[in-house]
């Protein structure tokens, strides 16, 4: 229509009230022009987007690099668009390099910390029972209590490898479900220092699934270790409770707070890669001076 408008405008061209055959023709003529100019100026238009959209469909996390760059001959608002998502290629990038430098770091802290408690726990502990052994098999007057001692030492050793096996992988979650795991939990955190622990933790919950239990436990665990070890808290009240379609986890202590500003620290990392993994909200509060609450909710399964 716009190209026949200018055809009447610019040429000599007349139509009547009563259209004649050649006046139709001049008119359909221009109508099918004014088309194949829109159609072309449309390809050369949407030519940038064909670009952006196979861009859109190349991208693959495990080869990042891949953006859309200078859009030529393209609109301010195709331009616009194009940069806002190299942005946010940037920002997934950024943000995977981080999480994968956060989980590396975690696997080796954790690595770290086994590692020297099997030094400085199991390993001396087996140093002692080798040199009380030896003395027993060299005839020592005392060999009978050696050989109690041996056995007591035994036994420790023993104990500290399980606590270091619960810790890795908690037995009691798999054998005696979420709310018994946790109360063992509490129970051992509480005997470590001079923590009190009061818990609501009811029998009877939705059902969440493995991956989401095992979620809850880790940030329960995380929670009350950063209470024991940091916080300087006397007290920690752990809650489970069912609300709606959503299990909700809230452990909070009187202690002093996290520092402002909070700066990266790999537990909070830790505990909110965690929650996404299973679709779960997670709000750490804290004020200084009035503790830290964390709070996660989980969708039922």
């Amino acid at each position: 229509m716009v190209g026949a408008t200018v055809l009447l405008l610019a040429t000599p061209v007349t139509i009547h009230s009563s259209i004649r055959d050649d006046e139709l023709v001049a008119v359909l003529a221009a109508l099918a022009v004014a088309l194949a100019v829109d159609l072309v100026l449309l390809r050369y238009t949407l030519a940038p987007l064909r670009r952006f959209a196979k861009v859109m469909t190349d991208v693959d996390p495990m080869h990042p690099g891949q953006r859309v760059g200078v859009v030529e001959r393209a609109g301010s608002e195709v331009v616009a668009v194009a940069e806002a998502f190299d942005a946010m290629l940037d920002r997934l990038e950024t943000e995977r390099r981080e999480s994968a430098r956060r989980a590396l770091s975690a696997q080796e802290g954790e690595r770290l910390r086994v590692a020297r408690e099997l030094h400085d726990e199991v390993g001396q502990t087996l140093t002692a029972v080798a040199l009380r052994a030896e003395r027993a098999a060299a005839g020592s007057p005392d060999g009978d209590r050696a050989y109690d001692e041996i056995a007591a030492t035994l036994q420790q050793s023993l104990d500290e490898v399980r606590r270091i096996a619960r810790e890795l992988r908690p037995e009691a979650l798999d054998d005696l479900g979420l709310v018994n795991a946790l109360i063992a939990l509490c129970s051992r955190v509480e005997r470590q220092g001079e923590l009190r622990i009061e818990h609501d933790l009811p029998g009877h919950l939705p059902p969440l699934g493995p991956e989401a239990d095992l979620v809850v436990y880790r940030i329960a665990q995380e929670a009350l270790t950063n209470a024991l070890r940091h916080a300087r808290a006397s007290r920690v009240d752990v809650t489970l409770a069912a609300r709606g379609e959503r299990v909700v986890l809230t452990v909070r202590d009187d202690g002093r707070g996290l520092p402002d500003p909070l700066g990266p620290t790999v537990g909070l990392a830790g505990m909110r890669e965690r929650a996404l993994l299973v679709d779960a909200e997670l709000d750490v509060r804290s004020e200084p001076g009035a503790g830290v609450t964390v709070t996660l909710a989980v969708p039922v399964a």
